[in-house]
């Protein structure tokens, strides 16, 4: 598979919530967001920019299921938000639940995917958050370059 990269600056969180839009819009069902990133890179707060795009009614708040691990959300596409975080030592008895929601019909978002990245499908796309000052980010999404062409991002 041709993969691209794309970087962008994003200076401030209505820009983070504009590109989470955006993405939102473009996704297919089947389609696997991996958000790596440190603690307070605004990987959350993407992933409220990915629901509004799918539909997902604004009265939903979007937090990060750290405790619950999974986090469903209706919308033109169900949206499985995980959150990796607090799994170290893999998933254990969620192995079935996670797989399910990455591999079903939904769209998966899977915050701290670096800690699942080898089970990842390939068409997955990676989004790489890195705080750069209070409000800005660099992104940086890697994925098939056809799929980043098709989402309409341009760096």
């Amino acid at each position: 598979m041709d993969k691209q990269e794309l970087v962008l600056e994003l200076f401030d969180y209505e820009a983070t919530l504009t590109l989470g839009r955006r993405l939102g819009e473009m996704l297919v069902a089947g389609d696997v967001v991996a958000l790596i990133g440190d603690l307070g890179s605004g990987k959350t707060f993407l992933t409220g920019g990915l629901a509004r795009g799918l539909g997902v009614p604004e009265d939903y708040y979007v937090t990060s299921p750290t405790f619950t691990i999974i986090n469903e959300y209706p919308g033109r596409l169900t949206l499985y938000h995980v959150d990796l975080y607090r799994l170290e030592h893999g998933l254990g008895d969620m192995d079935a639940e996670v797989e399910e929601a990455v591999y079903g019909r939904g769209v998966a978002v899977i915050e701290w995917a670096e800690r699942w990245l080898e089970h990842l499908p390939e068409h997955c796309i990676e989004i790489h958050l890195n705080q750069t000052g209070p409000l800005s980010r660099r992104c940086r999404i890697v994925g098939a370059a056809s799929r980043l062409a098709d989402l309409g991002i341009e760096d």
